[in-house]
């Protein structure tokens, strides 16, 4: 069996191998299998390309349940298009006479893989859905291969809930709980808090409900300036939600006036087409990762928003916070570590069968079972429902149009 994670962190990768190991060994040791050895590949598709990996030793299967502990990725990431020739070449990862589809597959048969684990988002499962095919087409299908799900976004087709994103969203409302203290360091004080997401607003929707949770746990005493109001969110900006900055301004200027600040949850995929539009007009290049994504962390979506919205509600001071390395470097939480072991041992039963697929609660089947789901119908940019009643509900509380 091998194994690599890839793409981006989430709080759920040193989960998904310390899972994905002892449902082997008991798979081992239940008969299932007559042999067993785990071999890891470090930086993800690059290690798998270049050759770079290692065996876990039986006798250290038992203890690889201590990086439920961890977060990160215990084995290491990268962002590799394996179709992305003309990249992968040009870091070194393939020479220029063959593809990393086929550098890929043949690596897998050298080390004598019958099942590789893929742990990634969107990416990384569509580009292991290129890897299932190619090895069908190209070496009859002599790899198993099934997709673990992580990406903090939960923007996946057709998976109910992607491993990490609700321990993200924990995490996330535990790094405003402190920084919103920041709206009492200066007069008319605007604190935007940037939340990851590149299409989907689920996972700035989630972590502001987990936020305002924490904020109806305290209490506040009457006379200070240190009110519930001035700890509440303010707004909410999401990708699914058209946003008229000018309408806004003017509804968060009045709160701005009331309680001397203004707190702004911001999905950074929000506004990023007119950001990008922007760039292109003035003739500047547009940074792009190797998947042809806009860099979101170079072209700065929240700088974009404050300088706009401080103007507009008169603020004295503004401040971008950026949840995202915090959350995501976050070690699972019990809600992500129970998804994870149900869809590992699942998915050991699926490659011991040799079926193929990426795990997850399927939520186009009755029920949403858990399953290996067919790769040819996985993608990325599933929005968030933000016709959710409990969304809704907190939109209207907090004084804004939905």
């Amino acid at each position: 069996m091998g194994m690599l994670t890839s793409g981006g962190l989430a709080p759920c990768l040193a989960s998904s191998v310390a899972h994905l190991i002892h449902f082997w060994s008991e798979a081992k040791k239940a008969g299932k299998i007559s042999g067993l050895s785990i071999r890891l590949y470090r930086d993800g598709y690059k290690g798998l390309l270049i050759g770079d990996s290692f065996e876990v030793s039986e006798d250290s299967w038992e203890s690889c349940s201590a990086l439920h502990d961890c977060g990160g990725s215990p084995i290491g990431n990268s962002r590799v298009k394996l179709t992305n020739v003309k990249d992968c070449i040009e870091r070194g990862f393939v020479p220029e006479d063959q593809t990393p589809l086929e550098v890929a597959s043949q690596q897998l048969l050298k080390d004598g893989i019958n099942v590789i684990h893929t742990i990634g988002g969107d990416d990384t499962n569509t580009q292991a859905a290129q890897l299932s095919k190619y090895l069908l087409d190209k070496h009859n299908g002599k790899v198993t291969v099934i997709g673990m799900p992580k990406t903090v976004d939960n923007d996946v087709y057709p998976i109910l809930q992607t491993f990490g994103a609700q321990t993200a969203a924990v995490q996330g409302a535990v790094f405003f709980e402190n920084v919103v203290s920041e709206s009492s360091a200066n007069p008319r004080m605007l604190v935007l808090h940037e939340v990851m997401g590149r299409d989907s607003g689920s996972l700035t929707a989630d972590t502001a409900k987990e936020y305002r949770a924490l904020l109806n746990k305290k209490t506040f005493i009457d006379g200070f300036c240190m009110t519930k109001k001035s700890r509440d969110i303010h707004a909410i900006w999401i990708p699914e939600l058209s946003l008229d900055i000018e309408k806004e301004g003017a509804r968060l200027k009045e709160i701005m006036d009331a309680h001397g600040c203004v707190n702004v949850f911001l999905c950074e995929g929000s506004g990023v087409s007119e950001i990008v539009a922007e760039m292109e007009a003035a003739g500047q290049e547009v940074p792009r990762d190797a998947f042809g994504h806009v860099a979101l962390a170079k072209i700065n979506p929240g700088q974009y928003f404050s300088k706009r919205l401080a103007q507009l509600v008169g603020a004295e001071k503004a401040l971008v916070q950026k949840s995202g390395y915090f959350a995501r470097s976050a070690a699972s939480n019990d809600f992500d570590k129970e998804l994870i072991r149900k869809c590992a041992e699942i998915g050991v039963d699926a490659a011991i069968s040799g079926t193929s697929g990426c795990m997850g609660e399927d939520e186009e089947k009755e029920g949403c079972p858990i399953r290996p789901i067919e790769f040819e119908r996985i993608k990325g940019g599933k929005p968030f429902d933000a016709k959710k009643e409990w969304f809704k509900d907190m939109l209207k509380e907090i004084g804004q149009e939905s």
